[in-house]
């Protein structure tokens, strides 16, 4: 009777003892309306003892006294004209905020578009099917760059494991990881291809980090005895290396919230489609820009590729073009060009 009404039942779609027959049939089980109202009262009676921490005796004595509020109960009755029966209150999260934890799976770069659908699954488990459904359609009308790797989350649960001071309920001391690191290739801008030949990357975990939809591992690299950031969804077969972690300096000497500040780069302006080109090492730069869902990837030539995407016209967005120098030329429209051109006149006028 409670799963029922949890799953089908919201302010906006309530059951009668009748509906609350027809759906207890589905299930072989023979009920009838005054039934049915005492189990929802006991249903109710088991609510308020658990939420109030008191006997299943006193809840008896609140009910038995009508001494409770609307508030009390999870399951309550609707006497509007248009909606007359039983339904599920809100159960300790509201509707909004059940829509806003299902966006954010949803919303994740480092996601699979297979790892966000079950996600926020189990997120809506929370609300009716209907109130349900309602945020799989609304999620589904925005287009998303995702990730291509289904990896994601044993990755994550394998970086948490290294970084654990404690596993399986035992004292563990912080260890390193090795992996290998994928990038794009201009072949196949859907299929990433692994960096390095293939050559394995070890490092030692010290931090998770999320900006911008992405997932960011911070660690120190054995091979450039520095912090460097890693993404999570390009990183490829990750793996323990039961060997204690280097690098606590390196990592004490970092301000977290300076450092993120420095490390990632939000934008936003007047929308217009422009064409560039760039040298192909920044195809991965390129694809983390502008993804790979509306965009149109060429290969020029052997040296460079051109790209024609929807973006946001601004003086951050000049400066992010800037910052590739002469690896990447903005080939059109001609109003944006110009506009650039302008941004680059007005830095000169400062020197």
């Amino acid at each position: 009777m409670l799963q029922i009404l949890l799953q089908k039942t919201d302010e906006d779609h309530v059951l009668d003892g009748y509906d609350l027959e027809n759906e207890l049939a589905k299930f072989g089980i023979e009920g009838e309306r005054r039934s049915i109202y005492r189990d929802i009262k006991e249903i109710n009676k088991v609510y308020f003892m658990l939420e109030n921490k008191c006997t299943i005796q006193e809840a008896d004595k609140v009910f038995d006294e009508k001494k409770y509020g609307e508030s009390d109960l999870l399951i309550a009755y609707s006497t509007s004209k248009k909606n007359q029966g039983f339904y599920a209150r809100p159960r300790r999260y509201t509707l909004d905020e059940i829509r806003l934890l299902a966006e954010c799976v949803y919303s994740a770069k480092f996601l699979s578009a297979s790892d966000s659908k079950s996600l926020a699954n189990i997120v809506c488990d929370y609300v009716s099917e209907h109130q349900a459904e309602s945020i799989r359609h609304d999620a589904l009308l925005v287009d998303r760059v995702k990730t291509n790797n289904r990896n994601v989350i044993s990755n994550i649960i394998t970086i948490n494991q290294a970084m654990s001071r404690k596993l399986d309920g035992q004292p563990h001391t912080p260890e390193k990881i090795n992996f290998k690191y994928l990038k794009a290739s201009i072949n196949n801008v859907s299929k990433s291809v692994e960096r390095r030949k293939g050559e394995w990357y070890i490092v030692s975990p010290y931090k998770l980090l999320i900006n911008d939809g992405n997932y960011y591992l911070l660690a120190f690299d054995d091979e450039k005895q520095a912090m460097r950031t890693y993404r999570v969804d390009r990183m490829k077969d990750v793996a323990l290396m039961d060997e204690p972690r280097d690098g606590k300096e390196a990592f004490d000497a970092i301000n977290l919230q300076d450092y993120a500040k420095r490390a990632f780069n939000m934008y936003g302006g007047m929308p217009a489609r422009v064409t560039l080109r760039f040298i192909n090492p920044l195809l991965d730069a390129a694809i983390d820009r502008f993804g790979t869902s509306g965009a149109w990837y060429i290969a020029e030539d052997d040296r460079h590729f051109t790209v024609s995407a929807d973006v946001e016209i601004s003086d951050q967005f000049f400066g992010w073009l800037l910052g590739f120098g002469k690896r990447v030329k903005l080939l059109s429209p001609q109003s944006v060009v110009d506009d650039f051109s302008a941004y680059l006149d007005k830095i000169r006028e400062m020197y």
